[in-house]
């Protein structure tokens, strides 16, 4: 067991530093503030197209310039790694105002009022970056690259480890097997498809058709999370497990039910390994000599995530089967709450879901949760935490 699971840990790694190696660009790393007058002239070429009268063509060139170059350019990702995701989700909500304007058809001084916002709140942006880049010295370069590797994975470690310690516990460790294959074939299969979206379709339709991609992948992951949750909560009471271990000794688990368990994995891995290149191309598009250090940066994080990994993993399997369907059935759920925030979330970059921002400045703003300040996604959530509430009340009934 515990050489198939450091040969697992290792495939992960080696996989992530191939596919890193590959996926990141070749070119010289452009400075910020060249990046910024590029992001200017599309958004002023977007104002002049609009206060010509057109339109569309005003929306789409406002769009290339999100996508094809603050986005994709790595802009973005520096900003919500470097310095808050609120800074950068305040940007992208600026620039649905913008488009908003424009859609809407409020006015030249209007539009152009929106589009001075935006490029006031990128230019403040990129000179904390620029602030930060010169006062950090080689460490600002091995932070960020540590802290990505430690939030993207643990999101998936926990679904991982849950599902590994049920199937031990369900006398079915034939089927480990199943969810490692699962999980390094999500790792390739993120590279994939970052590398589809950053580079073969271009930069100017990739960024919306990636965001798109990452929401309906999450939001089915949600779908699988609170299954296989539902499912582990209702194996909590003794005699109900009592009964599925007699039904285990007749017939081990079928082939389908291990391929949804993969399923819930290879989803896991799939999101935050897509997350991790994505992040990483950022990371090294803003360095400026320091690509060592983000290697480190990279290592580090593998080898805590190992550890926890370890850590986690013996935990579960030790603690007594009532409290362990409880603590995974509840990991399940918070982390389909969780799937469910960064879900909406995508799919409003990629606008398909309209966004409705929640502007009390006291409402926090935490990727790793999930939770962004949009009515969408925070009712999202909130309506997956009632029905898990109602589904305990229930449950508590059936007991008594």
């Amino acid at each position: 067991m515990k050489k198939r699971t450091m040969k697992f840990l290792y495939s992960i790694a080696a996989a992530l530093f191939l596919l890193l190696t590959a996926a990141l660009p070749a070119e010289a790393a452009q400075n910020w503030m060249q990046v910024y007058t590029h992001v200017e002239q599309m958004v002023n070429k977007g104002v002049e197209q609009y206060n010509n009268g057109d339109l569309e063509g005003a929306k789409k060139t406002i769009n290339d310039s999100y996508y094809g170059i603050y986005e994709n350019d790595g802009l973005e990702k520096a900003i919500r790694t470097t310095i808050s995701s609120k800074n950068a989700n305040l940007t992208e909500y600026q620039y649905s105002e913008l488009k908003k304007a424009i859609r809407d058809d409020k006015g030249k001084d209007a539009v152009r009022g929106e589009a001075d916002k935006l490029l006031s709140m990128i230019k403040n942006d990129i000179e904390t970056l620029d602030s930060k880049g010169a006062g950090g010295g080689r460490w600002t370069s091995f932070w960020p690259a540590f802290l990505i590797m430690l939030r993207e994975g643990m999101e998936a470690i926990l679904v991982l480890v849950a599902i590994m310690a049920y199937l031990a516990k369900s006398g079915n460790k034939k089927y480990l097997g199943t969810v490692y294959n699962y999980s390094i074939a999500a790792v390739a299969a993120s590279f994939i498809t970052a590398y589809i979206f950053s580079v073969i379709l271009g930069k100017f339709t990739g960024g919306a058709s990636r965001e798109a991609i990452e929401g309906v992948t999450a939001l089915i992951a949600v779908a699988v999370l609170l299954s296989v949750g539902f499912w582990m909560g209702g194996k909590a009471k003794a005699d109900e497990w009592k009964k599925y271990i007699e039904s285990m000794m007749k017939t081990t688990i079928t082939t389908g039910k291990a391929r949804a368990l993969g399923l819930a994995a290879f989803l896991a891995v799939y999101r935050e390994g897509a997350e991790v290149i994505l992040f990483y191309q950022a990371l090294f598009n803003g360095a400026s000599g320091d690509i060592d250090m983000i290697w480190y940066g990279f290592g580090a994080g593998c080898a805590v995530l190992a550890v926890i990994f370890a850590v986690i993993r013996l935990g579960l399997f030790r603690i007594p089967l009532r409290p362990f369907f409880i603590v995974t059935s509840i990991l399940m759920y918070l982390m389909a709450v969780s799937f469910a925030g960064g879900g909406i979330s995508s799919l409003q970059e990629a606008q398909i879901v309209p966004q409705t921002v929640i502007t009390a400045s006291w409402f926090p703003n935490i990727d790793w949760l999930g939770l962004y300040p949009t009515y969408e996604s925070v009712g999202l959530q909130l309506a997956l935490l009632i029905a898990a509430g109602i589904t305990l009340i229930v449950r508590g009934r059936k007991r008594a």
